[in-house]
């Protein structure tokens, strides 16, 4: 186990080199002359490196601010949405995940659910908003360009509203990742020998998937734990600009859009991170389950 941990680890933190090296070569593109060839564009890489080190990324082409403190002032919303929509995913993906984890149940339901999972997150969060204004009646606002802050602890009737739609529409992506992370463990484990062996040795159907089977699909989720963070990031930033929310994912895609790369940087870094750290303790906790989901 302790080997596990430390080559996890070490994946872990070369992930993160690789993550800042990546991030201060698009932040060298912000400085004077770094698209005058290759020479120039190795120069200023290297002036980013030396500057991430004190968590200097440069000043903002757009607002003249200070690159860092304009991600970090706009990262807690982004991080509250996606720890709220976690919440949803595992509340609503796991018995997804497993009720449609069975043999019969997952032949008979793979069609819809890879439907569902394939339409895109805007169109989920214009569903949510569309039923909400329609059936309950609450006044939704989409995009105007126009961006506000969201209360991640409401108060009052109005700032729950506010919050229900982009929690949803997070919670949901991270939902359907969570869910296919479950069936396709639920896949594996279908074909393994050792059902064969168990059923011989007398035990029970129930014995078998409670013991053996359930372990393994926990495991399964575990080990996506990076995928279902990065479904969530993703959502994060469809659901801010959608629902008009400064987010830290929302400032990402217009800083993109404007060639903002002193912001885009840290802004990605920060997202590589989160998913690096996601995936390296979601592979830590299956890998017990998964020795133990095994044949005996």
């Amino acid at each position: 186990m302790l080997r596990f941990v430390a080559r996890e680890a070490g994946r872990l933190a070369l992930g993160l080199i690789g993550a800042a090296l990546l991030a201060a070569a698009i932040a060298g593109l912000a400085l004077p002359h770094a698209e005058d060839g290759l020479f120039s564009f190795l120069f200023a890489w290297g002036r980013t490196l030396d500057a991430f080190v004190s968590l200097d990324f440069g000043r903002s082409a757009i607002s003249g601010e200070g690159a860092f403190a304009d991600v970090w002032q706009r990262l807690p919303l982004t991080l509250g949405l996606v720890g709220e929509g976690f919440a949803i995913a595992l509340v609503v993906g796991i018995p997804v995940g497993l009720l449609f984890g069975a043999g019969p149940a997952r032949r008979a339901a793979s069609p819809i659910i890879q439907i569902v999972s394939a339409a895109p997150i805007f169109c989920a969060g214009l569903a949510l908003a569309w039923a909400v204004a329609n059936l309950l009646g609450w006044p939704v606002t989409l995009d105007s360009g126009i961006k506000s802050d969201l209360a991640l602890w409401p108060r009052d009737p109005a700032q729950l509203q506010a919050l229900l739609l982009p929690v949803l529409t997070v919670g949901l992506a991270g939902a359907a990742a969570a869910q296919l992370a479950l069936r396709r463990a639920g896949a594996e484990a279908s074909g393994e020998a050792w059902r064969v062996e168990l059923r011989r040795l007398g035990l029970t159907a129930w014995d078998i998937e409670t013991g053996h089977v359930m372990p393994r699909l926990i495991a399964g989720l575990l080990a996506g734990l990076g995928e279902v963070m990065l479904a969530l990031l993703s959502a994060a930033a469809v659901a801010e600009w959608v629902f008009n929310y400064a987010g830290a994912a929302d400032l990402f895609v217009k800083s993109v859009a404007l060639h903002d790369w002193a912001v885009v940087a840290p802004v990605l870094f920060a997202f590589a991170a989160l998913t690096l750290i996601a995936e390296f303790v979601g592979r830590v906790a299956a890998h017990p389950l998964s020795d133990r989901g095994g044949a005996p």
